[in-house]
């Protein structure tokens, strides 16, 4: 099963299509159309298509490919709550550490000087 976001799950085995949703249609929660094998319409997912087919064993780089992907994420919601107005500086500094912190190197993380 791949997770798509917001309790949405497809089986990886009768996923058939990604495809990116364009610039005008993008928006909280909604990155990608995931065509579903015996399902009449596409399904809209929040996770971006880089990041379902790592879920589904089709990334090539692995980690570095879903680090990038999170950060897309992190500056998509950005320039979306900079937009409306409502950045939460909390929620993405959150983030941002996080992202930080899965990049860093093992021997920095211990080194004291």
């Amino acid at each position: 099963m791949v997770f798509l976001g917001f309790g949405k799950y497809a089986r990886a085995d009768k996923i058939y299509a990604l495809e990116p949703l364009g610039e005008g249609e993008r928006g909280h929660g909604r990155r990608t159309r995931v065509w579903i094998e015996g399902v009449p319409d596409p399904i809209v997912a929040s996770r971006t298509e880089r990041t379902i087919l790592l879920d589904m064993g089709q990334g090539v780089a692995g980690v570095g490919s879903q680090l990038v992907d999170q950060a897309v994420d992190l500056a998509e919601r950005l320039v979306e709550q900079t937009q409306a107005g409502r950045v939460d500086l909390g929620d993405l500094s959150r983030r941002a550490r996080r992202l930080l912190e899965a990049t860093a190197r093992p021997d920095e993380a211990n080194r004291l000087f």
